[in-house]
C-alpha cells in the first residue's frame, strides 16, 4: 500500500472536509499538524512516502529536498500555482505534481478585514473590554469614507479589494505595471501612472501582487518613505513584496501609522519576531484563503487528484 503524507493540517481539516474513503484500500494516510521544520526535518519526515499533499507553500518543496525523497511520486497541492515547488525539476525526477481549484475571494476579504480592524483599533478595543480594564474606550478610530485607497495589483483580489473601497465610498487609486488605464477604467477607479505617485497620494496601500523577481521588494525603504505619516500598508499576498527590515524600521520610528499583515518572509513567524510586539502590527497567520468554503473546495479535489493519478489517468497536472 502506498503512504500518503497531509502536511500542515494546522486545524484538523482536511480529513473532514473531503470524503477519503475510496482511497482507503490503495492509500495509508498520515496527517501531520504542525510545521515540519527546516529541509533536513522534511526530508527526514517524508523520505518513506509516495505521496505528499502540501497545502499552499507552507512548505517549500525546492530541487534539493526532492532529490532527497527518492520514493515520492505524486506531490499534490491546493490551488493551481504553488511558487515553492520546482515544477522542473519534479518533472526532472518522474514526479507529478497536481493541483485544484480554489476560491477567489477569501484573501481579499481577510484584507479588509484587516483594513477595518486596523482603522477602528478593534483588536485592542476588545482585548480591553474582555480584560475589564477601568478605561471603557482606549482609542479614537478613523473613517475609511472619502480616503484614498491605493491598490497595487489589478488581478483578481486586487480588483475585488478596489470595489469594496468604492462601497466605502473611498476614493480608489490603482496601479497595475499592464494594460493600467484601461484596467483602471473598466473599474472605475482612478490610474496612478507610477507606483510612486499611488504611495504619495494613499491613506491605505493594499498589495495584490504575484511574487516575481521583479516585484520582490517592490516596497522598501525609498517607497515606505514617499507614504503618509498615518497611512496604513496591508499585505496578504507574499510577505517578500516588502523589504521586511525596511518596514520594521519604518513601523519602530512611527514613520507610517501601520501594517495589516498575513504573510511573512518565514513562516511559521518566528516567536521572538517584531511583528509579534509591534503596537501599529496587526498581523494574522496566513489566514488568508483558510475558509471552510475554501478547504470544501480543494480537499475534495485533492483527493481526486489521488485517486485519479493510481487509476492511469491524472488530472490537473501541473508539471506535464
Amino acid at each position: 500500500m502506498l503512504r500518503c503524507a497531509i502536511l500542515d493540517d494546522y486545524q484538523d481539516h482536511a480529513l473532514s472536509a473531503a470524503d477519503w474513503g475510496s482511497l482507503k484500500d490503495r492509500v495509508e494516510i498520515t496527517r501531520f499538524d504542525r510545521h515540519l521544520g527546516d529541509e533536513d526535518a522534511v526530508a527526514a519526515a517524508l523520505s518513506e512516502f509516495e505521496i505528499v499533499v502540501a497545502m499552499r507553500e507552507r512548505t517549500p518543496f525546492p530541487a534539493t529536498l526532492l532529490q532527497r525523497l527518492p520514493k515520492l511520486r505524486l506531490l499534490v497541492t491546493t490551488g493551481m500555482a504553488n511558487a515553492a515547488i520546482d515544477l522542473k525539476a519534479a518533472r526532472a525526477r518522474g514526479i507529478d505534481v497536481a493541483g485544484t481549484r480554489s476560491s477567489i475571494g477569501p484573501a481579499a476579504e481577510l484584507a479588509w478585514g484587516l483594513l477595518l480592524s486596523l482603522m477602528r483599533e478593534i483588536p485592542r478595543e476588545i482585548a480591553n473590554l474582555r480584560a475589564g480594564g477601568d478605561q471603557w474606550q482606549l482609542s479614537v478610530g478613523r473613517d475609511l469614507k472619502e480616503k484614498t485607497l491605493g491598490v497595487v495589483g489589478l488581478g483578481k483580489l486586487g480588483s475585488r479589494v478596489a470595489r469594496y473601497g468604492k462601497a466605502f465610498d473611498m476614493d480608489v487609486l490603482g496601479f497595475t505595471r499592464t494594460d493600467a488605464a484601461a484596467r483602471c477604467a473598466e473599474l472605475g477607479i482612478g490610474h496612478a501612472e507610477t507606483l510612486d505617485e499611488l504611495l504619495e497620494r494613499s491613506d491605505v496601500v493594499s498589495l495584490h501582487l504575484t511574487l516575481t523577481a521583479e516585484t520582490r521588494h517592490i516596497i522598501g525603504a525609498r517607497e515606505l518613505g514617499l507614504m503618509k505619516s498615518d497611512s496604513v500598508l496591508i499585505n496578504t499576498s507574499r510577505g517578500p513584496l516588502i523589504d521586511e527590515a525596511a518596514l520594521i524600521a519604518a513601523l519602530e520610528k512611527g514613520q507610517i501609522g501601520g501594517a495589516g499583515l498575513d504573510v511573512f518572509d518565514s513562516e511559521p513567524l518566528p516567536a521572538d519576531h517584531p511583528f509579534r510586539r509591534l503596537p501599529n502590527v496587526l498581523a494574522t497567520p496566513h489566514l488568508g484563503y483558510v475558509t471552510r468554503d475554501n478547504f470544501a473546495i480543494q480537499f475534495p479535489e485533492v483527493v481526486e487528484d489521488i485517486a485519479t493519478w493510481l487509476d492511469g489517468r491524472p488530472v490537473r497536472v501541473l508539471n506535464a
